[in-house]
């Protein structure tokens, strides 16, 4: 049976992951994170894979560590405890050519690489991905250099060692770098500023021609309702109603008696009284 962990190199702590693979077969958690221990004490500071290999039967067990991965190794040699978020805009370090020729000799047999200029290659290609400078150059730059020549005989010695006054103009030139990240990280925070100012600014304007400035306004604006009130129109007046004499004077007209000839009134024919019998 082969459990495989990523452990911190010399700190590994008991822990849920390796109590679950490891307590069932009946083992001593603390010798195994002992003889753990005991195999990985010159990564201190850096996540290393391990293989525990068990022996059900027998209980034996075989530590078998492998080298960490290049961006552990990376951030262990230049003093980094994380890789750029930005990095085509932000680089957090600058390397020398030593120090990667150092980690690519480190890693060379895990590489799989037919020579130590592929390897010093594949380290080039995990700077970029970490936002690392390689000798005052972007490290795309510096894969493109080794391809036409350039530090052909660094590689061909194979040197590890940088001198202390090629790192301080590394460093002197790299807090350059930094300065500028910072002015321009400034800028882009002060422009930003600007943008949100000018849009709250607008967007208060466009809600302010929508309001009746001054104290009319406050009341127009409490009681909308009032503007839109219109008066109730009066009751038409009606006709006074006639009695039925009165009406029934209106359609009297004069006309001759046929025997006299004085004039009478005719009565209307609603009010004439029937003959007697």
């Amino acid at each position: 049976m082969i459990i495989k962990l990523l452990v911190d190199g010399g700190a590994m702590q008991p822990g849920p992951a390796l109590a679950q693979k490891i307590g069932p077969l009946g083992l001593n958690v603390g010798q195994i994170i002992q003889q753990v221990n005991d195999a990985t004490k010159n990564f201190k500071g850096l996540k290393v894979p391990v293989e525990i290999s068990v022996e059900p039967s027998t209980k034996k067990i075989e530590v078998s560590v492998s080298s960490p991965s290049v961006a552990e190794l990376l951030k262990k040699e230049l003093g980094l405890d994380k890789g750029s978020g930005l990095q085509k805009k932000q680089k957090i370090a600058n390397a020398s050519i030593e120090q990667i020729i150092f980690i690519a000799k480190t890693k060379q047999n895990d590489l799989l690489c037919k020579d130590l200029k592929s390897s010093v290659k594949t380290i080039i290609g995990t700077c970029v991905s970490l936002g690392i400078l390689v000798e005052n150059q972007s490290a795309s730059e510096v894969g493109k250099l080794i391809d036409e020549g350039k530090f052909a005989e660094e590689i061909k010695k194979g040197l590890t060692e940088t001198t202390s006054e090629k790192r301080k103009a590394l460093d002197e030139y790299f807090l350059k770098v930094k300065k500028q990240q910072e002015d321009l990280a400034k800028q882009e925070q002060v422009a930003k500023e600007a943008a949100e100012a000018a849009a709250l600014a607008a967007k208060g304007g466009a809600a302010a021609t929508t309001t009746v400035p001054g104290k009319e306004g406050e009341a127009a604006a409490k009681t909308p309702a009032a503007a839109a009130v219109v008066p109730e129109a009066a009751p038409e007046a009606k006709a006074p109603r006639l009695s039925n004499r009165k009406s029934a004077a209106v359609f009297r007209r004069p006309h001759r008696n046929n025997r006299s000839g004085n004039a009478v009134a005719a009565e209307s024919p609603s009010m004439s009284r029937p003959a007697s019998g």
